[in-house]
């Protein structure tokens, strides 16, 4: 629908598509004999900005009737024509205000918008020794201008897209012009288009729309808070995804080895750069797999304890009324229990809950017989694993109940035919055309230069082959 030209029957046909009590209006007259009406929304409209830019200056405006001639007079720097009437209640409800007067089939949308912003600060999730410390906040603009703060070329290219009926939410699409494979670029864009949905309130759920195989093991979009992993992984290739009202980046095509990596591991020298991504490999493979062998072990495979570590065990374990299977069930469960409790609680509560669980409850049980303080040592060293890897605790968590299922069954030979089935599933998934276990499978020797093992940054004169970049080359 259109405007018609008379500002009456406009505002009623405003108003009629938003009938919302905290939709105000205001009338003023200019000198010139011109009436003027502004329609905006209350809570997120500056009022003081509006009447600096746009009231103040018309009251003694003299001039035409015409679009352009009034837009002159107005000192807003964000002001635009539009005649289409979805599109200015879509302002509206945004805090942008439409300006109407009698005479024009077009009316004018003033950026006076209400902006509450957080301060950039150190995102909590990706905290670093060394580096930068700027974090992403909940405002796309703003985090748009923190990229561009970094990537200071026309060849960085910005993209907004609307997605959702009702909330209507700003996505960006950013990439770098040539280095980022075309195909994927588009491919990334014709997904966010087809996500059809009454509100996008955080990232997170267009992960799930941009993603091959949604019900995969692992999952198949990066995410990051910090601008400058942004940035340099828009620099390896990929696209990335900003979505107003998240501080949480999405980036594609996504790597399993990525989550291995740190920000902090390119201010370091190469060879403790190596030494902590084993650190962390050997973390999360030790927080799945200690509570599957001491399962496997206990049931089927006693020889593959040391002998005097097996006689401790065998004391430990003597008087305890539960199977080893059920044992390390219930101890995960409670672990699981007050790592959700001690998250959720206010913060000091939370600390006492962790102290008292920790403590009272793991020691009152050992002494009480109910478990083992093997169990316990196993299921602690466990749950320390999963955070050496903070962004895959939630696929080592599943996988670790997985193991250990199948050590309760079957033994050590359910535990290599779980990480069999595991390591098929992860060699099968791809996104974009891009392999998720990329550079092992399929193998190539020089992506592995920034993998498990960082190699010196002289030596990686070429982008990862795997996210086939055009432009291969990033270094002379």
């Amino acid at each position: 629908m259109k405007l018609s030209g008379k500002m009456e029957e406009d505002f009623a046909a405003l108003k009629e598509l938003l009938p919302a009590e905290d939709i105000l209006s205001f009338d003023f007259a200019a000198e010139g004999g011109i009436a003027f009406r502004i329609l905006y929304c209350d809570p997120v409209t500056d009022k003081e900005l509006l009447g600096t830019l746009v009231v103040r200056p018309l009251l003694h405006y003299r001039g035409g009737r015409r679009a352009e001639e009034v837009g002159e007079k107005l000192a807003s720097p964000e002001l635009r024509a539009c005649s289409d009437l979805n599109e200015l209640a879509g302002e509206v409800l945004a805090g942008n205000p439409v300006l109407l007067w009698d005479g024009m089939d077009e009316a004018l949308v003033v950026g006076t918008k209400k902006v509450f912003l957080r301060a950039v600060m150190e995102p909590p999730t990706n905290v670093a020794v060394k580096g930068p410390r700027e974090g992403f906040i909940e405002d796309v603009k703003v985090n748009t201008s923190l990229v561009r703060r970094r990537l200071k070329t026309g060849e960085l290219k910005i993209e907004f897209l609307k997605i959702g009926r009702r909330s209507q939410t700003f996505v960006a699409l950013c990439y770098l012009e040539g280095t980022a494979e075309e195909a994927v670029v588009r491919g990334i864009e014709q997904r966010l288009k087809a996500v059809d949905i009454d509100g996008i309130p955080d990232s997170s759920y267009l992960a799930d729309f941009l993603s091959s195989r949604p019900h995969a093991l692992i999952k198949q979009v990066g995410t990051t808070e910090k601008p400058d992993i942004f940035c340099a992984k828009l620099l390896e290739g990929r696209v990335g995804v900003l979505v107003d009202g998240s501080p949480i980046a999405l980036t594609l095509p996504y790597l399993l080895t990525e989550d291995l990596q740190s920000a902090e591991d390119y201010f370091v020298p190469p060879l403790r750069a190596t030494l902590t991504r084993l650190v962390r490999l050997f973390g999360m493979l030790a927080a799945m797999y200690l509570p599957a062998f001491y399962v496997a072990a206990q049931l089927f495979k006693l020889q593959l304890f040391p002998l005097k570590l097996l006689l401790t065990i065998a004391g430990s374990i003597r008087d305890i009324p539960l199977s080893p299977s059920l044992e390390m069930l219930l101890v995960l469960l409670i672990l699981e229990i007050l790592n959700e409790a001690s998250i959720r609680m206010p913060k000091y509560v939370g600390m006492a809950l962790s102290v008292v669980g920790a403590l009272v409850l793991g020691e009152t049980a050992v002494r009480a017989g109910i478990f083992s303080t093997p169990a316990i040592i196993i299921v602690a060293l466990s749950g320390i694993g999963l955070y050496a890897v903070p962004d895959l605790i939630e696929t080592t968590s599943v996988m670790r109940l997985f193991l250990l299922l199948m050590a309760g069954i079957l033994g050590t030979y359910g535990i290599l035919l779980a990480t069999a089935a595991v390591l098929y599933e992860l060699t099968a998934t791809e996104n974009f055309g891009v392999p998720l276990m990329a550079p092992f499978a399929p193998a190539d020797p020089h992506d592995m230069k920034d993998s498990i093992v960082k190699f010196s940054l002289r030596s990686l004169k070429e982008r990862p082959h795997a996210l086939l970049s055009p432009n291969k080359r990033r270094m002379k």
